[in-house]
């Protein structure tokens, strides 16, 4: 590549979701209130674990960070995907592209592992029940939240800084709404082989040890479930787990939809879907799903209701 060839970028282009103009202030008005409802469905939850004594469990210490991942790459992705709906130039600057991948990449490897966490607590809840305080300590759930975040700064920071200190090419349009990592490699004009390498292979790990934790939790419980006497038993076990296997059939369902077929088998504007699929209505969905199925939070929004009540 001749020197001539290579630019110092200041900014890059998103294509955004839609190439049709008639489209953008519906989905303006659409895509604002699933975030809307999602940051106040996190925030809401997160609040709630904090305040309410009875929601200080490991459960719930898991289910607080769940609402903060998802709370945190939705609005690292969600708000310039707003403005670019209203501005006729969908730029974004060189160093807020770089910000926004690292943030994305943070939270995204965090939410992965958290709900592996979340299994594992499960698989204890109803395997050794007796043993659930003892094993499941204040300081192993810490452990079991802070060695993602850990794990995923350094991840993304490895990857942000291999993708941004690479040569670009003058062309700076991303073929996606953020700034993801495999349109980003797509605009360097050097040698992309080491940075494809760490992107391929610790997603593949990520995504194969977090399921695999899950798989495994989960056929245990399962077993433990089937030998129970009391169907009443398996019914409240089943119930215990009915909101975690719904977020994690979900989330995992539309991660391996994106990055396990084939390319040749869907087109662009698909992939572009399922991103925003799981970047933006996924972490609506979470919260919804745990206060519609889970009791304790039911009763826990009566219980704040009312005292904020009494307090007006």
């Amino acid at each position: 590549m001749n020197k001539h060839n290579l630019t110092v970028l200041n900014e890059f282009i998103l294509m955004g979701i839609t190439d049709h103009p008639e489209l953008q202030a519906p989905l303006f008005g659409f895509f604002l209130i699933v975030y809307m409802v999602s940051a106040m469905g996190n925030l809401g939850l997160i609040i709630l674990t904090m305040i309410d004594s009875r929601l200080h469990t490991p459960m719930y210490f898991f289910l607080r960070h769940l609402a903060f991942t998802d709370l945190g790459y939705s609005t690292a992705v969600g708000p310039k995907m707003l403005t670019n709906f209203i501005v006729s130039q969908h730029t974004i600057s060189y160093n807020w592209c770089a910000t926004q991948l690292a943030f994305f990449c943070i939270f995204i490897v965090s939410e992965i592992f958290i709900l592996s966490a979340m299994a594992y607590d499960r698989y204890v809840a109803i395997c050794n029940p007796l043993l659930y305080t003892v094993i499941m300590s204040p300081r192993v759930c810490q452990v079991l939240v802070v060695i993602p975040y850990i794990y995923s700064v350094i991840l993304s920071l490895l990857m942000t800084i291999k993708i941004f200190i690479s040569p670009f090419c003058g062309y700076n349009v991303i073929r996606h709404f953020y700034c993801d990592g495999l349109p980003l490699i797509s605009l360097i004009c050097s040698n992309t082989y080491d940075i494809k390498l760490i992107i391929l292979a610790f997603s593949g790990l990520d995504l194969v040890l977090s399921l695999l934790i899950i798989l495994v939790s989960y056929t245990m419980i399962l077993v433990a479930i089937l030998k129970m006497n009391s169907a009443e038993g398996r019914l409240k076990a089943f119930s215990t787990c009915g909101s975690h296997l719904t977020v994690v059939v979900v989330f995992y369902g539309t991660l391996f939809f994106m990055y396990v077929n084939p390319k040749s088998s869907h087109s662009f504007d698909t992939d572009r879907m399922a991103s925003v699929f799981y970047t933006m209505v996924i972490p609506m969905l979470n919260p919804t799903i745990y206060s519609l199925r889970n009791k304790e939070v039911k009763n826990a929004v009566d219980r704040t209701w009312k005292v904020c009540s009494n307090i007006l």
